[in-house]
């Protein structure tokens, strides 16, 4: 019997392979072929051998050795990460449970009944009391799946694991790019401090010079309150940026998920290796391998399977539950000879009239329509963040070239103006405002160098790169990827 009960079960398994899913086809990317030209892009050509952003390992594209050892800190430690990698190992689990729904779930169980019947009951004149012992072994109510119902379930439960892994991707590439970021401005307003604080220290001198002048009556009052200014305002840029320094060392160590230690953090932004440069590729061929995008091209294969499933729902449900075991009225007879029991139990349900079951079909297909509008615009966002970060760097060495240029220019503004000062030609206004003008520019020159730093940290971002850790790898393991590791794990 218990022969016959598995070939059953066997057959059921290999007939129930009908599958009502609509086929996929990956829908046309809404973008066009190319990037953006013009004025903004002409720096930007494919580059014939230069590599894109995903075939650049972390450590090829960031140089810089403390910024490595920043980045590995924030892959072991982050809670962000640690949290979208927990959503993997949930989303395999629950793939896990869907898949198992496909096979028999075999349980044995053992009872013991006893029951008193009063007399005259039954037609017994006296009272009797039963008892019976039970150990049985078998299949509750496991359906078959003829019509893919589950497979189809269990297809979007894959689906979903899928889209949750490249989720975690998504993520360490926006991780890994925050910390970049925050580590180079951390160098920018250092560098800005210190050129605060020589100001402060070259505006405090000339005041000292032009007191002591004043003193023996070389120099007027005014001249006096006019070189007080700037060393006030020194010392304000100096307080302010003495802030922004804590401050950005603050998101840091949130970022790496723990303390950075003080050797690792440069003392200005012209001691870092900048990033390496990469070519920006086609579009067709970068951007549908970016994990957002993939993670949106699951969920548009799992709201398929999603049809599939209701589809199946207007098909009948066959279940099978079947035991084998053995009973007896006394404990040392359950296992004797001619106690043997079995049950056999087939069900089908056909369902004749449910307005759920039409509903949750057009359910399924609005699903399908919204999913396939959001791959689209996640798509047409990822095309417009890597056209914008293009049009920065087309443009952003010029922008550094000519900012260059005028500091040279005010370096010799100032020095001219402070000769004219020193030879009583003209009064120290000349002197203030060329002053100001240098402070300006070679703020001006910091920040367009950490834009153009910036700009291809964003460019690799945005294009891919940094989804895989590589030579970085966090000692923590993140989960497997692709479908044979989901069904490995299951397996296991």
């Amino acid at each position: 019997m218990i022969k016959r009960i598995l070939f059953i079960c066997t057959a059921l398994v290999l007939v129930g392979g009908c599958s009502l899913t609509p086929n996929y086809l990956q829908p046309p990317a809404p973008i066009p072929e190319a990037w953006p030209q013009g004025e903004a892009y002409k720096d930007n050509q494919v580059m014939s051998g230069a590599p894109t952003a995903p075939a650049l390992s972390l450590r090829e594209f960031y140089p810089d050795q403390k910024l490595q050892k920043i980045i590995a800190m924030a892959l072991n430690n982050n809670r962000d990460l640690r949290l979208a990698a927990l959503n993997v190992e949930k989303a395999r689990a629950l793939y896990g449970v869907q898949r198992a729904e496909l096979f028999p779930s075999i349980n044995v169980s053992g009872g013991e009944n006893k029951q008193r019947i009063p007399a005259n009951v039954m037609g017994f004149p006296e009272s009797l009391i039963i008892e019976q012992y039970k150990v049985d072994l078998g299949v509750a109510s496991w359906e078959i799946d003829f019509f893919g119902r589950i497979r189809s379930l269990k297809e979007r439960a894959l689906e979903e694991y899928l889209a949750t892994d490249e989720a975690r991707r998504s993520a360490q590439i926006a991780l890994v790019s925050e910390v970049a970021r925050a580590y180079f401005i951390l160098a920018a307003d250092r560098e800005k401090l210190k050129l605060a604080r020589s100001t402060l220290e070259t505006q405090q001198g000339i005041y000292d010079l032009i007191r002591r002048r004043y003193e023996v009556g070389l120099a007027t009052e005014l001249d006096l309150r006019r070189a007080q200014t700037p060393v006030d305002v020194a010392r304000g840029d100096v307080a302010s940026y003495t802030q922004m320094v804590a401050q950005d060392q603050n998101a840091l160590n949130l970022l790496a998920g723990s303390l950075v230690p003080e050797d690792f953090l440069a003392p200005d932004l012209a001691s870092v290796s900048p990033p390496g440069d990469i070519s920006p590729g086609l579009p067709s061929e970068v951007l549908l391998r970016r994990p957002d995008i993939m993670a949106a091209e699951h969920r548009l294969k799992g709201a398929y399977a999603y049809i599939g499933a209701a589809r199946a729902a207007f098909f009948p449900r066959i279940s099978l539950t079947s035991s084998i075991g053995t009973a007896s009225d006394e404990l040392s007879g359950l296992f004797g000879s001619g106690s043997r029991t079995w049950n056999f139990a087939p069900q089908i349900v056909m369902p004749i009239f449910d307005a759920r079951i039409w509903a949750a079909l057009r359910v399924s297909k609005a699903d399908r329509k919204i999913i396939l509008t959001q791959y689209e615009k996640t798509i047409q966002t990822a095309f417009w963040e890597v056209a914008d970060a293009l049009a920065v760097r087309g443009t952003v060495d010029q922008r550094v070239s000519a900012q260059q240029s005028l500091v040279n220019a005010t370096v010799e503004t100032y020095r001219l103006s402070n000769e004219r000062y020193t030879k009583g030609i003209d009064s120290y206004l000349g002197v203030l405002d060329a002053q100001r003008s240098l402070f300006a520019a070679q703020q001006g020159l910091i920040s367009l160098c950490l834009a153009r730093v910036a700009n291809r940290v964003q460019l690799y971002a945005v294009l891919g790169g940094g989804g895989e850790s590589g030579d970085l790898k966090p000692e923590t393991g993140n989960s497997a990827h692709g479908q044979k590791g989901a069904n490995e794990a299951v397996e296991r």
